[in-house]
């Protein structure tokens, strides 16, 4: 029997084929991994910079924006939680890196980002 699956690796979202078997213990010989992008999202994730501006948040990693806690125009302090990033079911926490006011945000909730990805801006 072949099941589709979806699975995501570093990030990324993959559709492939799995060939199972009926019979408990035994293996079978299974075909070339098939591996196709999923369709990508309606919004694309953040583009890795290099070198970022002064004021530019960065993603620490790849993952899931699963919370927005700033908002645009909000003071912030150094230190304070702009977002969490969830990678492998665990959050991290994204936090200010100087006292300013937060000018944009450039992702949602549900995005994927990647790291080094700009996820905001503060001034």
């Amino acid at each position: 029997m072949i099941k589709k699956l979806r699975v995501t690796v570093d990030g990324k979202p993959y559709e492939v084929m799995v060939e199972m078997s009926d019979e408990p213990g035994a293996s079978a010989a299974a075909p070339p991994p098939v591996s196709t992008p999923a369709a990508p999202s309606s919004r694309p994730a953040p583009v890795a910079k290099t070198s970022a501006a002064p004021g530019d948040v960065s993603s620490p990693l790849a993952g899931r924006v699963v919370a927005i806690d700033a908002k645009v125009g909000q003071a912030v302090n150094e230190g304070d939680r702009l977002l969490t990033v969830e990678t492998m079911k665990m959050n991290t926490f994204v936090c200010a890196h100087k006292a300013g006011k937060v000018t944009e945000i450039l992702v949602a909730v549900g995005d994927t980002v990647s790291e080094g990805g700009i996820l905001a801006r503060i001034a």
